[in-house]
């Protein structure tokens, strides 16, 4: 090899290879997009600090659940107030507030992270496009969600089974899982649509985060006024809050219900409005986004 000057450069070898692993395609790239949008919302592989919220939130979630469990593992029945255990229904109300949080934390996290860093135009040029990514990040976003929605009411049930104070039969217990599972699907798919929607109107984390905890807080103000003022609890489907605390109470067939007086095809066609008009927001705003590939 001769040596080469200043400034002189010389190619020794040209090879290229084809790949040969396999090609996963569109349903590839939706699994690795779910998988890392997951990651992302609960600060998996980041710094300490980004865990911090999303668990703390997690952990407020479950600690009634954690609660109610040890007080039934440790004590006789008879010794615990009839009252002092909330029905599956009924354990929305006491994590509420956490649920708003940890939902309102996700979906910005998710969704304004990717157009902010420019990684919206990286995930385009894949085989994704705007629905099948917008898919993605649903999945990922309910996923998470479902850890608040789902998970609390799941762990009580599994522990009343174990210790013989919830439901009894095959039939009683079959029922009471499958009621489980549709109230924290139903609450996931509506937190997840509302979220969706509002974290696609800007690429700030912070905005948006405190967008949705406006519209939270602002959407129960106002209903609750109306409410009382039209003597009627109707109004109240127009909060978030209130709507899944109710639907919850429906799918259990409890009678304790928050939105007295209204017919339950009221109160699902409130969902369905809430649930899809959130995915028809984010699907319209993504698709007039200018993305640069």
């Amino acid at each position: 090899m001769t040596d080469l000057g200043p400034g002189e450069a010389r190619i020794i070898d040209r090879g290229y290879r084809h790949y040969s692993g396999q090609r996963s395609g569109v349903p590839g790239a939706i699994r690795s997009v779910v998988l890392h949008s997951i990651q992302r919302a609960m600060g998996l592989r980041r710094t300490l600090w980004a865990k911090v919220l999303p668990f703390a939130a997690v952990l407020i979630a479950y600690l009634p659940a954690i609660v109610f469990v040890g007080v039934v593992a440790l004590f006789p029945v008879e010794d615990v107030p009839t009252d002092f255990l909330p029905s599956y229904g009924d354990y929305y109300t006491f994590v509420i507030a956490a649920i708003m949080v940890f939902v309102a934390l996700v979906a910005p996290e998710v969704l304004c992270t990717d157009r902010r860093s420019g990684m919206l135009g990286v995930y385009l040029s894949s085989p994704l496009n705007r629905d099948t990514y917008l898919l993605a990040k649903a999945l990922a976003i309910g996923a998470v969600v479902s850890l608040v929605c789902l998970g609390p009411p799941l762990l009580m049930l599994v522990a009343n089974v174990l210790q013989s104070q919830g439901p009894t039969g095959f039939a009683d217990i079959t029922l009471t899982f499958v009621r489980v599972l549709g109230a924290g699907l139903v609450l996931t798919l509506l937190y997840t649509g509302v979220t969706m929607g509002v974290a696609t109107l800007t690429d700030r984390k912070s905005v948006a985060s405190a967008a949705i905890i406006l519209l939270f807080l602002v959407s129960l103000t106002v209903t609750g006024s109306l409410a009382s003022v039209g003597d009627s609890d109707a109004a109240l489907v127009g909060s978030v809050t209130v709507l899944s605390l109710d639907l919850a109470t429906r799918v259990h067939g409890e009678q304790t219900q928050i939105i007295q007086g209204t017919s339950s095809a009221v109160v699902w066609t409130a969902w369905f409005l809430w649930t899809v008009g959130g995915f028809a927001l984010a699907r319209f705003n993504l698709k007039r986004l200018q993305v640069t590939r």
